[in-house]
């Protein structure tokens, strides 16, 4: 029952991490210090990874989410760089990236092993970002596509984690 009330303050503070412990106790049925325990568990063994807010971006001046899918080569093709070296400098290169949000490798399209997620400014600030992405890496990536979603238009649901806890088994 432990763990099924600290799960269910994690969904909780997915619908708003800003309520206080003592709104939350009452949610849950438990003492505001055991609230305040849970959460401080679920820092520990990294549960939660951050606090953050989904602002709207368009008001900060942002006009593109771009997702670009690669397909990475498999061996290392830079002289000089071990596969882990070069993976390393892959992943400082992300790190460094104040536009990326989001970076991981998987399977998908037409053989890509890996999606960037990025945010842009303007179509400008885009061209500029995948240029200078394509010139970096161009020994590495055999294929590059990319969906850009303008952020002006129409979104039928917003970017949330809020109904996480809904997902059907």
């Amino acid at each position: 029952m432990a763990k099924e009330k600290t799960i269910a303050l994690l969904y909780e503070l997915m619908k708003n991490s800003r309520r206080s412990d003592r709104d939350l106790s009452k949610i849950l049925g438990v003492s505001q210090p055991t609230v305040t325990r849970m959460q401080k568990n679920l820092e520990m063994n990294d549960y939660i990874l951050e606090y953050t807010i989904v602002p709207n971006l368009v008001k900060l001046g942002f006009e593109i989410v771009a997702f670009t899918f690669i397909n990475v080569a498999r061996s290392c093709t830079e002289p000089n760089l071990s596969p882990k070296e070069l993976s390393q400098k892959a992943h400082k290169w992300i790190a460094q990236n104040k536009n990326i949000i989001f970076a991981g490798t998987g399977e998908g399209i037409r053989g890509k092993n890996c999606l960037v997620v990025s945010l842009h400014r303007d179509f400008t600030n885009y061209t500029r970002f995948i240029s200078e992405f394509r010139q970096q890496w161009e020994k590495n990536i055999l294929d590059v596509e990319s969906f850009i979603v303008t952020l002006k238009g129409v979104m039928p649901k917003q970017f949330s984690f809020r109904h996480v806890e809904e997902i059907p088994e």
